[in-house]
Formats: structure tokens, sequence, C-alpha cells
């Protein structure tokens, strides 16, 4: 007696425990049914049929459940978690951007392959367009974004949408992985230079020298340098104008006082001129009469002379 059991090996259990079959992908905007699903469309999650659940239930999948998409026609591939389990048999429902990154198109084949991940400690992000800079406070925006998010691909450019505009990102780095997990952990995220971003250039102008024009006081009038009153006009609320604007009084140029300036100003040195006036001189007149205490004479009520009797 002879026994062939040459092919009766035991399957390895890491080959036990993994899901993988194909799907027709559809985007979310072709889910039938009466609620608007345009969540599904603000994250990284995808909608898989019941069937899927109770498969997976059976292989003893560890959570969060992660799962590999590929596109074997141009062999590109992303990675994806997993939102409900309501889609019709045979059907998976994808984000717009995720379809986009694999490059299919409505009711292409994928592969979905379950996958453990690592958990993510750093991302790098480059956004598509440098209207991503408008945003008052990026890193927070994108933070709350990744929310909806199960995982990073480098390479991937994922939407975010922000204030009714979608943002494109692209994933330039991811560690400690090239795919990664995001759920509950504590990642470091760093941005690169928009795409088509142009630093501005910073131009330094030299001090203009004042022009003879300028130093000439009778070219003075044309300057508006004073508070001119009652010069404005008038409305009236029946809306009807009536009488002649005011025309603007001519400036006087020796009405004009230009400031002097301070020819002993010293760097670094503040000065008060407390006496703006000049003191007057002092004459020989005014030394003469001088002040004396005690110099002044009284006067007194009472005549000089004897009593009346």
């Amino acid at each position: 007696m002879f026994s062939f059991n040459m092919f009766d090996h035991p399957i390895p259990r890491a080959f036990q425990n993994r899901f993988s079959t194909q799907y027709r992908c559809y985007s979310v905007s072709m889910l039938a049914g009466p609620n608007d699903r345009s969540d599904v469309e603000k994250g990284g999650k995808i909608i898989m049929p019941p069937s899927a659940l109770d498969q997976l239930s059976r292989l003893n999948i560890t959570y969060p459940m992660l799962f590999k998409l590929t596109n074997k026609n141009s062999d590109r591939m992303t990675h994806c978690g997993v939102l409900e389990f309501v889609a019709d048999e045979g059907i998976c429902y994808l984000p717009h951007w995720m379809m986009q990154n694999l490059l299919l198109e409505e009711g292409g084949l994928v592969q979905v392959e379950s996958v453990n991940l690592m958990v993510a400690t750093y991302s790098k992000f480059q956004p598509q367009s440098p209207d991503f800079l408008d945003i008052t406070n990026p890193k927070a925006v994108l933070e709350n974004a990744l929310r909806n998010f199960a995982c990073l691909t480098t390479g991937d450019v994922i939407a975010i949408n922000y204030n009714e505009k979608i943002y494109e990102l692209r994933v330039m780095e991811t560690k400690p992985d090239k795919a990664v997990s995001i759920i509950e952990c504590d990642m470091n995220v760093d941005f690169d230079a928009p795409l088509g971003y142009k630093e501005p250039e910073r131009r330094y102008k030299a001090p203009e020298e004042p022009t003879e024009e300028e130093g000439d006081p009778s070219t003075w009038t044309d300057m508006d340098m004073r508070f001119r009153a009652f010069t404005g006009s008038g409305n009236r609320l029946d809306g009807k104008k009536k009488g002649i604007e005011p025309s603007p009084v001519p400036i006087d140029p020796s009405d004009i006082k230009r400031g002097i300036p301070n020819y002993e100003y010293k760097v670094g040195r503040i000065t008060f001129i407390r006496n703006s006036r000049p003191q007057p001189r002092k004459t020989i007149e005014d030394e003469d009469s001088e002040f004396i205490a005690f110099s002044g004479e009284g006067q007194s009520l009472r005549k000089k002379g004897g009593r009346k009797p």
C-alpha cells in the first residue's frame, strides 16, 4: 500500500488568516440609497459587501482591519480601512481620490487583501497648490482631516475638504515604513514647499534724495499740508443738489512752516528742548534795576501835621 499525501502539506497560519478577493469598484456617488454618503469622500476608507465581514470574522483578522488595494493592470497599489459592510455583493465603493491613485475607472477590478501595518511616527506632505498656504493653521486642519483616514501610503495624493474647498496633498514620506497605520498614534507632521510655490523676491529700495523742486518753497503750494475748515460739501435728504460746491482755498507759501533740523543730533542720544523760544538778552538798564529787598516806601492813612483842637 502506498499513500499519495505529497500535496497534503499543512497551509501556513499566516496564509490561513489572510483575506484576498477581487471586487468591482465604483465611486461613492454610485452608491444607491437615500442617505448622502459624502463622508466617504472625506477620508481614506471604503465600503465593502456583507460577505466580506462574514469571511473576515472567520479568519480571525486582527483589528483595526486594514487592506491593500492593487490594480494589477497598472501595477498601482494603496492602503485603506473599511467604513461599512453595506455594499452589493461583488462590489466595493472607493473615494474618488483613491480611484485616481489606482488609475481605476468605474467598474474596474481591484484586488483587496488584508494587511497588518506598523503605527506611524512621522509623515511629510506636499500641497499640490499654493492655495493651501491661505489656511490660517494648515497643520491643525490636516490633523483634523486625518481622523477620517486609517493609513497612509508613500506616493499617494490624498484629498481633504476644508471650508467647502478640496485640497490635494502628496504623501512624500512616512516612517517607520512606506505604508503605516495612523489609528490612535502619536505622529509628527511636516510640510514640504507647495507645488509651484515661488518665494517672493525681496527688493531693497535706496533712500531717494530730495530734488531741487522739493527744496523750492514755491512748489509747496500744491501740497495739502494743513487743515482747511469748511471746505466740504453737504448732502440733502431729498437728494437735490443746491448751490455751488466750495472751492479749496489756495495755500500761501508763507503759511507753510518747515521744521529746523537739529544739526547737533547724535545717534543714541535723546535731547529734550525745554525752552523752544530764545531768551531775551539783558541790557544795562535791566542790570541796574535789580531787585533789592526792603527798599520800598510805606504809606500812611494819617496826614502829617498836628491834631485839630
